[in-house]
């Protein structure tokens, strides 16, 4: 498994700023936007790659993983 998927990706709708919003909560904070949500998830996909680089490259530990938390449950739950 790469790093990269142990990281939850979120893309979702923003009535505030009327487009996509990719985010990486975990990982960093902020992200990507865009009108197409597939685009969005695609830039977002490269941005974690990108940022796991760094953190590497940097000799900084990754920060703790994401994955595993069952949170498309967890939301449904809310609803």
């Amino acid at each position: 498994m790469k790093d990269s998927a142990k990281y939850a990706k979120i893309v979702e709708w923003s009535d505030k700023d009327q487009c996509f919003i990719g985010s990486c909560p975990g990982l960093f904070y902020g992200g990507c936007h865009g009108d197409n949500e597939q685009e969005v998830f695609a830039e977002l996909c490269e941005i974690v790659e990108e940022t796991i680089v760094l953190y590497k490259q940097d000799s900084k530990p990754l920060p703790l993983p994401t994955y595993g938390k069952d949170y498309v449950n967890k939301m449904s739950n809310l609803a």
